[in-house]
């Protein structure tokens, strides 16, 4: 059985990210994101009952006898969110915990790809894999997702990000379009090998969740910190200036070898801060790779 308050929440983010999609971000996805039309594949020679319109008339000058352009539908496209599940995905400072805008991003993506008639899956990590889901169609199926991502109770506390990249590659053998939505809060080195495999076979794309309190340390006296992950605690004193500008410098340093491990295994970036609405920097991503196409 479902718990009552899961389904409230589901029908809360079907309303909000069904309006987003139908009304800001339907339209800059299907210009970015199109798998479907058809494609060239061969020219084989004419035979009787083929369409005249098909002939291919270069190559059949050059043979001496009539060939036809032979063309093939194109495959629709394969979206796959793997969203992290770990212990750190449940802190917010603000309004919402980053799981919570994760979880209402994985709608938004979903609700955008089966709008424009592509499959869509997903997978739920931490130290393991939690859940996954294969790539289907259909709002049922998109659904069905959404409660997974807002009842999943995961087992795991850490992230293993090369753990579901390796397993993306052994389940996902289709190229497919693939949104990590994570915040990256662990060692680049340990995810760069498989990150850069997983970009070669797909068109991979980073969603990095950040709050604001992990780049900004208040001046509030004495707090006791303990990181969700690992259960390490550390006692600060926030009135420190020194103390609050290396926490700083730090988070910014993490940032930029975050950025730099990504677009060096060619993968794009969209930067969402949890206590800002994530329509905008969607938007700027979309627009953006359609420029570029």
């Amino acid at each position: 059985m479902i718990p009552r308050e899961i389904l409230k929440q589901v029908r809360r983010i079907q309303i909000v990210t069904s309006h987003l999609v139908d009304n800001a971000l339907g339209g800059e996805y299907e210009s970015v994101f199109k798998g479907r039309g058809m494609e060239f594949d061969e020219v084989r020679e004419y035979q009787p009952g083929d369409d005249v319109r098909a002939i291919d008339w270069n190559v059949t000058a050059r043979m001496g006898h009539p060939f036809i352009k032979k063309f093939t539908e194109e495959r629709e496209l394969t979206v796959v969110v793997l969203a992290d599940e770990s212990a750190s995905q449940r802190f917010g400072s603000v309004e919402k915990m980053k799981r919570e805008v994760a979880a209402e991003l994985t709608a938004v993506l979903a609700f955008s790809a089966i709008r424009n008639k592509d499959r869509v899956g997903a997978m739920l990590f931490t130290d393991r894999i939690e859940t996954f889901i294969p790539p289907k169609k259909g709002p049922h199926h998109v659904l069905r997702l959404v409660r997974e991502v807002l009842a999943s109770r995961p087992k795991g506390h850490g992230t293993n990000l090369a753990l579901a990249l390796d397993t993306l590659n052994r389940v996902q053998r289709r190229r497919a379009v693939v949104f990590i939505l994570s915040d990256f809060l662990v060692e680049p080195e340990s995810y760069r090998r498989a990150l850069r495999i997983a970009s070669r076979a797909h068109d991979v794309i980073a969603v990095v969740l950040r709050d604001p309190r992990e780049a900004d340390l208040p001046a509030v006296g004495f707090l006791d910190l303990t990181d969700a992950e690992t259960g390490v605690r550390v006692l600060v004193d926030t009135r420190d200036p020194a103390i609050r500008a290396e926490f700083y410098t730090r988070a910014a340093e993490r940032d930029a070898e975050l950025e730099q491990v990504l677009r060096s295994c060619g993968v794009d970036v969209v930067s969402v801060n949890v206590d800002r609405p994530y329509v905008e920097p969607l938007v700027g991503f979309f627009r953006m790779r359609g420029k570029r196409r």
